[in-house]
C-alpha cells in the first residue's frame, strides 16, 4: 500500500517556492484523495469529467481542476465544481465555457493548451495560433478569465530530452503575460508531472501537475 503522506511530504520538500501542486488523481478513489487532502493536498486535478462528477460529493472541501481534454457537450456538468479548466485549445471550447459560466453567473479560469510538441496524439494549440486564440476568447468571451497557459511533454526517460520545450512554453508564457487586458491575468505556468516535474519547475513552471509520485502506479 502506497504511503501518500510520505509521498506527498517528498514532492512538496521537491517544490520551487510559489509553485503550486496539483495532485492528479483520475482512477484513485475518494478514500485515497481524501487522505492526500487531510495530508496537506489543497488543489487536485483530473482528467475525465465523469470522475469528477462520480467523485465530487465523496471528496472533503478542495480545489478541482479539470486537466484533460474537455468535450465542448461536457462543460454543462463541470461548470460549477472546478476552480481552473487547463485544457482549453479551441474557441468553440471556450464558447460553451462562457455560454455554461453565464447561466450560472460566474466568471471562470481557463489556461490555454499549447500543443508545442506538435504530437498527434496530444490535444493542444499549435504555438502559432495561442495568441490569436488569447485574444479572440478575450474579446467575446466576458465570463472567462485567461490565467496562463499549460504543456503536457512527450514522455521522455530523460526529462532533459524534453527541456527546450518546457522553455518554449515559458517563453511565450513571459510573452503573452504582457498583454494588458482585465481578464488577462497570467498566473498559471501549467507544466511538468510526476517524472519531469524537476525540469519544468526550473523551466519556469509554478504549477506542476502530480499523480504518481503521490498515489504511487495507477491501476488500470
Amino acid at each position: 500500500m502506497e504511503n501518500i503522506r510520505d509521498n506527498l511530504a517528498k514532492v512538496q520538500k521537491n517544490l520551487k517556492d510559489g509553485v503550486l501542486l496539483v495532485a492528479v488523481t483520475k482512477t484513485h478513489t475518494a478514500m485515497e484523495i481524501n487522505e492526500a487532502i487531510d495530508a496537506g493536498v489543497t488543489d487536485i486535478g483530473e482528467n475525465k469529467v465523469q470522475e469528477i462528477l462520480d467523485k465530487y460529493d465523496k471528496v472533503k472541501p478542495v480545489r478541482w481542476h479539470m486537466i484533460g481534454h474537455l468535450q465542448t457537450n461536457k462543460v454543462k456538468y463541470i461548470i460549477d465544481k472546478v476552480s481552473l479548466i487547463h485544457s482549453v485549445d479551441s474557441m468553440k471550447l471556450a464558447q460553451e465555457i462562457q455560454k455554461q459560466a453565464q447561466r450560472h453567473g460566474i466568471t471562470m479560469d481557463i489556461l490555454i493548451q499549447v500543443n508545442a510538441a506538435g504530437e498527434e496524439s496530444k490535444f493542444g494549440i499549435e504555438p502559432g495560433s495561442v495568441k490569436e486564440l488569447i485574444m479572440e476568447i478575450l474579446d467575446n468571451c466576458p465570463n472567462v478569465n485567461v490565467k496562463g497557459l499549460m504543456f503536457v511533454a512527450p514522455f521522455a526517460e530523460d526529462p532533459e530530452e524534453v527541456r527546450g520545450y518546457f522553455a518554449q512554453v515559458a517563453a511565450m508564457y513571459n510573452e503573452y503575460s504582457k498583454i494588458s487586458h482585465p481578464r488577462l491575468d497570467f498566473r498559471y505556468l501549467s507544466m511538468g508531472m510526476s517524472h519531469d516535474y524537476l525540469t519544468a519547475m526550473e523551466e519556469g513552471a509554478n504549477l506542476v501537475r502530480v499523480g504518481s509520485a503521490i498515489f504511487g502506479s495507477r491501476v488500470y
